[in-house]
């Protein structure tokens, strides 16, 4: 079978290898879409801190299931399914009371683990997810991103009758900002593309805000009158952003810390303690994020085709990071296609 290799940043190379099989309590899946998400780019750049190379990529996919080993029952062949790709030890102290997410010896497949990026995938029975029928290959492959945003609007708490805001509006920002309507929040979001902020307004986003004219401030009392805000998601991973939630949410207000920052900002913690303000970050999903993110994409609360930007055939993975880097924020989602 085919296998996308990247043996450094900005290099893919394609290899024949033998194809896996399911083993017992194993699942073949013959992969069909892949997301390409920031982490992946970040490795395309060689600027993520945790990925050696080489490193078979791949963490956002769907596909249909080749085949199942022994004792195999969550599905058969034929079915649609994603997986979570986390491996993880099942006996650290986070593991033990059940946040695996956040294992102390978590490796991800696609970045510190071989990914989906091959025509042909095999993973853990318990890791997979069954997908509806009716999906696309598309909505398949975007339930990962979707988890995330599910998990970190969990982590702010009841949303229902708050107001909250997103900042950014990248894939992960926008889903953000539709788990949390769907949670009851009423959501302003912010970027500094109007392209993403159109592609906001297509899911149903109705309160947006271009940050290079108007400040949070302002658009916040545009949004939310004198009331202002008690919730928000930073989705950037960058100082300016996580600052301006930090001065500007109400007094007792949430920040979840959704963006990876690359660079350790400079935040005011005496806003933060003089104002009681709570900081929780967020990493990942747990399954049950996975099985939410189906059903919000289901039931429609969750929007995917405007979030879909292109496509490109296998054979041109490479020429999938150079667009990304030539659109700059006027691309929302690339998918690979096998």
């Amino acid at each position: 079978m085919k296998q996308a290799v990247m043996t450094e940043p900005g290099r893919i190379e394609f290899r024949t290898v033998a194809a896996p099989k399911a083993h017992n309590g194993e699942v073949l899946v013959r992969v069909r879409r892949i997301g390409v998400c920031g982490s992946d780019v970040h490795v395309y750049h060689g600027r993520h801190p945790y990925t050696t190379y080489p490193v078979v990529q791949g963490h956002e996919f769907s596909g249909i299931v080749e085949s199942v080993g022994a004792g195999v029952t969550v599905t058969e062949p034929g079915r649609k399914v994603t997986a979570l790709p986390q491996i993880t030890c099942g006996q650290c102290p986070p593991c033990r009371r059940g946040d695996y997410h956040i294992c102390d010896d978590l490796k991800v497949q696609g970045f510190q683990a071989d990914g989906a990026a091959q025509e042909l995938f095999v993973t853990e029975a318990g890791k997979i997810i069954p997908l509806p029928d009716e999906f696309t290959f598309e909505q398949g492959a975007l339930v990962e991103p979707a988890a995330v945003a599910v998990h970190a609007v969990k982590r702010a708490g009841d949303l229902a009758g708050r107001n909250a805001v997103v900042l950014g509006a990248g894939p992960v920002g926008n889903l953000v900002a539709q788990s949390a309507r769907a949670a009851g929040a009423d959501v302003l979001i912010t970027d500094l593309s109007d392209y993403r902020l159109d592609v906001a307004r297509r899911c149903g986003i109705e309160r947006i805000c271009n940050a290079s004219g108007e400040s949070l401030v302002e658009a916040a009392r545009r949004a939310f009158g004198q009331e202002g805000f008690d919730a928000a998601f930073e989705c950037v991973g960058a100082e300016a952003t996580i600052s301006a939630a930090v001065e500007n949410i109400n007094k007792g207000g949430t920040i979840i810390v959704v963006g990876v920052f690359s660079t350790p900002p400079n935040v005011d913690l005496g806003l933060v303690q003089n104002n009681e303000l709570t900081v929780r970050g967020t990493l990942m999903y747990k399954k049950e994020d996975y099985l939410a993110a189906v059903a919000g994409i289901a039931a429609g609360t969750i929007a995917t085709d405007p979030l879909i930007s292109k496509h490109f055939d296998f054979d041109d993975y490479l020429e999938a990071y150079r667009y990304i880097e030539r659109s700059g924020q006027e691309v929302m989602k690339v998918f690979i296609d096998l």
